[in-house]
């Protein structure tokens, strides 16, 4: 048998293979590579029991709170059974934000109960709720338009038109309208804002996410409806202004400030024969809005890097050291990236990747600051899971902005297709029965074969 396809059949064996396998001499040959893709593509179920595990045991993993301080906990756990090496919690503080009730009713002329959930950093109504007139913008630039205490106290809602596209390019287009779009309401006059929830679905789940507001502005409450009611508010708006008559909102949101919380990154590693070589990471982040399991954004993300470098190592000692980072607050403002960068920013970095859109196949590869030769071999060696080589630089994920920044290692973008990815993101539907295994299994082959090739090449990644 192909010494891969022993090491590979050897995985649940023993641990040991993580880590006093013998290192390579020379360069991987890419048959030796194109093997170990083929085995995960047909056999990998690591990044299936991580993602199954965590949803079943821990579920929702808020930023801050005891879910998630119990998802690191487990996360440790499983990758101590796993064999990583120098598993670890790296914690840091940040300021937490939990929902409370949420509530919204048209009461004007017509009546109808709406499916609302608050926006990260929303403030409260108080628990009576508040009641106003909707003010219709059918985008957040038509917001921007009117003049600054134009609203008067009424209640902003902004729409939008976002598409499902392969490569998820209409979150861009339409996110604005969350990211800012209530604290340009407030500059407004608005005294709340509601949003047609930033997806591309039409089940009644409305899209948690965060919201922002500029240093000193006062927050005011922030809502996302689902799309169907949105849809619906648009219509009675329509009808009402024909028939000269408000259309009135009341709202009910009670989130709290929690003030300062810890959270924490997981830190699990492969260790390097060559101290030199630099650091592989690979990143996900392990928490999740609080309205779901969490498994496609992003424990399959986890599971998908895992699975990766469990196979790496099972090929024999890699020449750097792989590490994972499984990051902490990413949804509520990128708070464990950041911290990493902070805290790692002066040891060498080789090449960066993340795993965070999702749990569909792999279908283009993108690169920055990686040398041609390799580059080319990435690409055959991809190729034959119908992944095509982009044309667009690699960025890495949000967890791996700011060591991209402060060291520039060469990036690698797994593409995912994200056509489905926006009818689930910061939605009830986020559970684990929205995986397919098969797609899934893809996703650690094409993570095996691009990290074999890189964590093992020998010299520099980058092009001279």
């Amino acid at each position: 048998m192909h010494k891969t396809l022993l090491a590979l059949a050897a995985l649940s064996a023993s641990v040991s293979t993580l880590a006093v396998q013998p290192a390579a001499a020379q360069q991987m040959p890419d048959a030796e590579i194109a093997a170990a893709r083929e085995e995960a593509l047909a056999n990998d179920d690591i990044a299936w029991d991580f993602v199954e595990g965590i949803t079943t045991e821990i579920g929702p993993r808020m930023a801050g709170t005891e879910d998630e301080a119990r998802g690191r906990e487990w996360a440790m756990r499983w990758l101590k059974a796993q064999g990583f090496s120098n598993v670890r919690d790296e914690p840091f503080q940040m300021r937490t934000w939990v929902r409370g009730e949420e509530e919204a009713e048209i009461v004007a002329p017509y009546r109808q109960p709406m499916h609302v959930t608050a926006l990260g950093n929303s403030a409260s109504t108080g628990p009576q709720g508040m009641t106003g007139e909707v003010a219709v913008f059918p985008s957040r630039a038509a917001l921007e338009a009117v003049p600054d205490g134009s609203l008067d106290g009424k209640i902003a809602y902004i729409s939008h038109g976002m598409e499902p596209t392969q490569d998820g390019s209409g979150y861009g287009l339409a996110g604005p309208a969350r990211w800012t779009g209530a604290s340009l309401a407030e500059k407004k006059g608005a005294s709340a804002i509601v949003i047609k929830s930033i997806g591309t679905d039409h089940h009644r789940n409305p899209h948690a996410g965060g919201t922002s507001f500029e240093e000193g502005q006062d927050a005011i409450p922030a809502g996302a409806l689902s799309i169907p009611d949105a849809e619906n508010l648009e219509r009675m708006a329509q009808r009402a202004a024909a028939a000269g008559q408000p259309l009135m909102l009341k709202l009910t949101l009670t989130p709290r400030d929690m003030g300062m919380t810890t959270s924490g990154n997981v830190i699990a590693e492969i260790p390097g024969s060559d101290p030199d070589a630099g650091v592989a990471l690979l990143a996900c982040h392990l928490d999740s809005w609080d309205l779901a399991t969490g498994a496609f954004d992003d424990g399959a993300g986890c599971g998908i890097i895992a699975a990766a470098a469990k196979r790496v190592a099972a090929m024999g000692q890699p020449r750097r050291t792989i590490r994972l980072l499984f990051a902490g607050a990413e949804e509520v403002g990128v708070f464990g990236g950041d911290a990493y960068g902070a805290a790692h920013k002066d040891e060498a970095h080789a090449f960066a990747m993340e795993s965070d859109f999702g749990a569909d196949r792999v279908w283009r590869v993108d690169t920055t600051r990686l040398g041609q030769p390799l580059a080319d071999r990435l690409a055959a060696l991809l190729a034959p899971m119908g992944v095509t080589r982009g044309t667009q630089p690699a960025t890495g994920g949000a967890d791996t902005g700011a060591i991209v920044e402060a060291v520039q290692p060469t990036v690698i973008d797994l593409q995912q297709d994200g056509t489905r990815y926006f009818d689930l993101h910061h939605t009830p539907d986020d559970t684990l029965d929205k995986i397919d295994p098969a797609q899934l299994r893809q996703n650690v082959a094409a993570w095996t074969a691009t990290v074999a090739l890189l964590a093992n090449a020998p010299g520099a990644l980058q092009a001279d």
